[in-house]
């Protein structure tokens, strides 16, 4: 079980031990798990279901998973996080930044763990990593000193470029991206920003850059596209597990 996961679980975990302890005195309870995603795979909700397993909390004896996916379709988030707060869940599970979102929206009382996300302050998640208030806990993979760097260490290689096209992937590099984009004003260059959700625009992407003159090329991190740069094809099963990043 990785990492990420680990901790997903275990504050789940957390949640519903402090609300068995609550309710010790009163008739035994199988506590509800909410478990919201924008994406259609089922390994997020397999792999999580086994760290539960792991831990020695099986489906459908200790605890009971509503899983509901917007199967690719963000818009349908507020629906389904409506639907998992009237289905009475003792803690949602949000696997990304707009189930996050949604449900936080849905419910102000509700404990809500949401995985790793880029920013969840700006995000408007939590009021701040130290003191996040309200009802959403969980980790943020929140480190934009890196992507500053990449443009700084290609302009003291090449002193002369004025144009860099940067490609990075929304789901993960919004605020990376602003990171760049401050440090291009101070260093004088000029950013061609190259959004790509996916493999399909990476050529698209490449082509952008070619017609658009770009002296050079920087990634922000992501795992599909550092993997593309690599000429790399990683499986979705190594995505979703994967601890680190090469970068």
């Amino acid at each position: 079980m990785s990492r990420k996961v680990g901790l997903i679980v275990a504050l789940a975990i957390g949640f519903l031990a402090a609300l068995l302890f609550a309710e010790a005195q009163q008739p035994a309870k199988v506590p509800r798990i909410g478990f919201l995603t924008t994406g259609a795979s089922a390994l997020p909700r397999e792999t999580f279901r086994q760290g539960l397993r792991d831990l020695g909390y099986v489906e459908g004896q200790h605890v009971t998973i509503e899983r509901r996916s917007a199967a690719g379709k963000p818009e349908r988030l507020p629906e389904l996080a409506a639907e998992v707060v009237r289905l009475k869940v003792d803690v949602i599970v949000a696997l990304d930044p707009p189930a996050a979102s949604a449900a936080q929206k849905a419910t102000g009382t509700i404990p809500i763990v949401m995985r790793s996300t880029d920013d969840p302050v700006r995000a408007g998640l939590v009021a701040s990593l130290a003191r996040p208030g309200g009802n959403i806990t969980g980790s943020s993979w929140l480190n934009t000193g890196l992507s500053p760097k990449r443009l700084e260490l290609l302009k003291e290689a090449l002193p002369k470029i004025s144009r860099v096209a940067v490609l990075w992937e929304p789901s993960v590099g919004a605020t990376h991206l602003r990171a760049t984009e401050a440090a291009a004003r101070l260093l004088g260059v000029e950013l061609q920003t190259l959004e790509a959700r996916g493999p399909d625009d990476f050529q698209r992407a490449f082509a952008t850059a070619k017609n658009g003159r770009a002296d050079g090329l920087i990634v922000l991190a992501s795992p599909i596209l550092t993997a593309k740069a690599l000429g790399l094809t990683i499986p979705p099963s190594v995505l979703i597990r994967a601890d680190e990043v090469i970068q």
